[in-house]
């Protein structure tokens, strides 16, 4: 498997673990991020490859097929307002995809997420956003796990 050493996707999960297959991984965001913005995961491919055409047609179509899988699992568990999915790498230029439900009383809403500077001051909206429970009653990872297995 390829890994660069300076890359902080090669040398750590990059969150939380949620899921992991032998090609990628699904991890929860941790930290400031994930406490404000509820379900935010990263789908994230475990060698270090740079972009989607790097990679085989079959392998683009599985990675894919998780992203698509991770946004409805959050979306039937959480109910978003909208789902955002993106794929940056700008700073972290290894290939991983960004699945983040969004609520209109999210810190950021309705602003992409990188364009507020989150501060302890912006969680006081999070009473709101950590009392969200998921319809059925089980944790959103829960339905994340469920939908990977």
């Amino acid at each position: 498997m390829t890994t660069e050493s300076k890359c902080e996707l090669c040398q750590g999960d990059g969150g939380r673990l949620l899921f992991r297959s032998d090609k990628w991984r699904v991890v929860a965001v941790e930290g400031l991020e994930g406490e404000s913005f509820p379900g935010f995961c990263r789908v994230v491919w475990n060698e270090h490859v740079r972009e989607l055409t790097d990679l085989s047609a079959a392998d683009r179509q599985e990675f894919m097929e998780a992203v698509f899988r991770v946004e409805a699992a959050l979306r039937g568990s959480l109910n978003p307002h909208k789902m955002n999915i993106a794929s940056l790498g700008n700073l972290t230029p290894h290939l991983h995809w960004h699945v983040i439900p969004r609520f209109a009383d999210d810190p950021a809403f309705p602003k992409p997420i990188w364009a507020v500077t989150l501060s302890s001051a912006s969680l006081d909206k999070l009473a709101v956003i950590k009392d969200r429970r998921p319809a059925d009653g089980a944790s959103w990872e829960q339905a994340v796990i469920r939908a990977l297995e």
